[in-house]
């Protein structure tokens, strides 16, 4: 089963340096045991925008689709043989990142 593993970030203080050499060796495990699928920094919200191109609107909002505190900077994409095994890892994620974490399953 594969997982998504979402980065909740409140920009104050993001990504020190030893946050981040504890997410390479979380990351390094992931791939040493065979979990590792994709994992990827996301920039800040103010670079976001939605875009609608429905029935060939062609919109943009030039803008994130919330404003809120809180927003996904990050992520992990995992391979888990069960809920337990992913709900282990995003503990572990959680703590290596020094964020809460959103686990999702992916469909199918």
């Amino acid at each position: 089963m594969q997982f998504l593993i979402s980065v909740i970030d409140d920009l104050t203080a993001s990504g020190t340096p030893e946050e981040m050499e504890a997410i390479d060796i979380f990351n390094d495990k992931l791939r040493a045991n065979g979990h590792w699928v994709f994992a990827g920094g996301l920039a800040a919200p103010q670079n976001a925008m939605v875009i609608d191109n429905r029935n060939g609107a062609n919109l943009t909002t030039g803008q994130p689709l919330f404003a809120a505190k809180e927003n996904f900077s990050g992520c992990w994409i995992i391979n888990a043989p069960d809920i337990e095994t992913a709900r282990a890892l995003a503990y572990e994620g959680s703590k290596s990142c020094n964020r809460k974490v959103e686990l999702r399953p992916f469909l199918g």
